[in-house]
């Protein structure tokens, strides 16, 4: 098999339908809910909403590494923000239109899980604010 990775370094090839299966088997009926069912959690209740320790956020699913503690901020929206995300290949942008609204769904690059959204209200650097589902993400600290 072909594999692709990220400017970061990171192995983007996607995994199959069983694979996914198989990692899924972990989770929590309502992880896989918001990241194989686009749900969402509701606002203020995430585990990592008020995290405020050095480290990298990974996709729950694969492991993919995606956002940095460091382009955290707090938007008051009751879900964890960023700025940027760890590695730009590392996120998958779609339009969304569900809801009576148009967004844009980001999801994991390399297994497909649903993380949240991205809107054009952040602070600088990028003017952006990557709104993600606790669920949806694992913390590694670091030193």
């Amino acid at each position: 098999m072909n594999t692709t990775h990220s400017a970061s370094g990171h192995d983007l090839t996607p995994l199959s339908d069983e694979e996914k299966q198989q990692r899924a088997e972990h989770l929590t009926d309502e992880e896989r809910r918001i990241l194989l069912n686009q749900g969402t959690e509701p606002p203020f209740c995430g585990g990592l909403l008020d995290n405020k320790e050095n480290g990298v956020y990974h996709c729950k699913l694969c492991e993919l590494p995606l956002f940095a503690a460091s382009a955290k901020f707090e938007s008051g929206t009751g879900w964890p923000s960023f700025y940027q995300p760890f590695d730009p290949e590392h996120i998958r942008e779609l339009r969304d239109t569900s809801h009576g609204m148009t967004r844009v769904e980001i999801r994991c690059a390399r297994c497909d899980g649903h993380l949240g959204h991205v809107f054009p209200d952040g602070p600088p650097p990028t003017g952006l604010r990557y709104c993600l589902n606790s669920a949806s993400m694992v913390f590694k600290a670091q030193d």
